[in-house]
């Protein structure tokens, strides 16, 4: 481990990481989005994002998907900077937002996204399903729950097969069997070699995950596994630990 107390990361692996963050500074109006983030993602893990409301982490996710303008620093994703035209295949983005065509059936909608990442109706037809939704298909995006619009932007996203799955709190709205099917699918699609990066403001999904980014006020307070997170806080409880982490940081700022 590498680092000071309140501010510590974990040791970056041989492999050539997923995503490399470098002094990433982030302003957004006369806001400081992100404050000097450095951080190494290995490939084929589930890492969750974690924080407030309004701490980053949905800019943080934007500067990795290459949408986002940022002061100074660098993203690399892939072993390329971040927003290349060769990444487009390669990244699936989940916005909070469903980014589908209200007009168009569920099948519709991922045949289209197929079609862009030349993938063939079969495959569109295995991702419906993987998501949940085969007895749906044929039901236009404006007539279905929210929950239901969520996860039809996640089949778009899948279609392409991407080796990067960035998801912007991809649980919400969702009941507890679903989104617990749905985090078994991320685990899959993780020991198939998919690197996920998945965000969310319910600390009992943090133990889905392999390794935590915790997020405050545009500040990265660590990035740990769960478990060593509960070590060096000394709190069995996620939320908790989080907590503590943030109080040994303001701490660590009046000294």
């Amino acid at each position: 481990m590498t680092g000071t107390p309140g501010n510590f990361t974990t040791d970056p692996t041989a492999a050539t990481p997923a995503v490399e963050v470098a002094g990433l500074h982030v302003v957004r109006g006369d806001v400081h989005a992100l404050r000097d983030i450095s951080l190494s993602i290995p490939l084929g893990t589930v890492t969750g994002l974690l924080g407030p409301s309004g701490c980053g982490k949905t800019t943080l996710m934007r500067c990795m998907v290459g949408t986002q303008i940022v002061e100074s620093g660098s993203v690399t994703v892939l072993g390329r900077p971040a927003g290349s035209a060769a990444l487009r295949r390669r990244i699936g983005y989940v916005t909070q937002a469903p980014s589908v065509y209200l007009d168009l059936t569920i099948r519709d909608n991922v045949r289209y996204f197929a079609s862009l990442y030349g993938r063939g109706n079969d495959v569109a037809a295995e991702t419906i399903e993987a998501v949940g939704l085969s007895s749906h298909t044929h039901h236009r995006a404006r007539d279905l729950s929210g929950g239901q619009l969520s996860r039809v932007s996640l089949a778009c996203a899948l279609v392409g097969k991407p080796e990067l799955l960035v998801l912007d709190e991809p649980t919400v709205g969702l009941d507890p069997v679903l989104r617990d099917e749905l985090w078994e699918h991320f685990s899959t699609l993780a020991a198939a070699g998919v690197t996920l990066i998945v965000s969310s403001h319910v600390m009992d999904e943090a133990d889905r995950c392999e390794s935590l980014l915790l997020l405050r006020e545009g500040h990265l307070l660590a990035h740990v596994p769960p478990d060593e997170l509960r070590t060096r806080t000394g709190e069995s409880n996620l939320e908790k630990a989080f907590l503590a982490l943030v109080r040994d940081e303001q701490v660590g700022v009046e000294q």
